[in-house]
């Protein structure tokens, strides 16, 4: 988890692992939805996450927004290149 109390990053971690923070989050606490956010190659766990805590584990557990994006990241050798990004936001009824 994150210092965001709902945000989720998702980087290389098996998949089970945020499926697992995305439970604690919103069971532990009164919270009413969590936010996914990944880059680059994470964006099919993200995906995966959402899929699997909606599908296996939380029913009404529904996908509220979807934003994608574009991120510029500095190279080694000077100049930027553009990364991929998705904020998934999961919410309870």
């Amino acid at each position: 988890m994150s210092t965001d109390s709902n945000v989720v990053y998702i980087g290389r971690k098996p998949v089970m692992s945020y499926v697992l923070a995305v439970m604690m989050h919103l069971n532990s606490s009164n919270a009413k939805d969590v936010v996914l956010k990944a880059r680059g190659r994470a964006i099919t766990t993200a995906v995966d996450v959402a899929e699997i805590s909606r599908r296996r584990f939380m029913d009404t557990l529904t996908i509220a927004n979807i934003e994608i994006g574009t991120e510029e990241l500095p190279q080694d050798g000077g100049g930027t290149r553009a990364v991929s990004t998705i904020q998934i936001t999961l919410k309870l009824p």
